[in-house]
């Protein structure tokens, strides 16, 4: 079975956005919200999942997570925005 990539943005309680890639969108929001997820997310409380995209492979998840995070926050927002 192949397996699929994720790119997700999370928003945060203090309205904050979060990025990250994983197999499996849910189990890994699970994670950041037992505080288990990333450094990040353990001081900033995610509160829901406002963007994912799919990829076929890990490296083209990667990349793009890279390129989302240098991203405005603004670009963000109109990325979220535009799904």
């Amino acid at each position: 079975m192949e397996k699929n990539y994720y790119v997700y943005i999370l928003e945060t309680i203090d309205n904050t956005l979060y990025c990250g890639y994983t197999d499996d969108v849910e189990k890994r929001f699970k994670m950041h919200l037992e505080g288990k997820g990333a450094k990040y997310t353990r001081s900033h409380k995610p509160v829901k999942i406002v963007y994912q995209k799919e990829f076929s492979t890990k490296s083209e998840a990667q990349k793009e997570e890279f390129r989302i995070k240098h991203l405005t926050r603004k670009e963000k927002l109109e990325l979220i925005n535009h799904q």
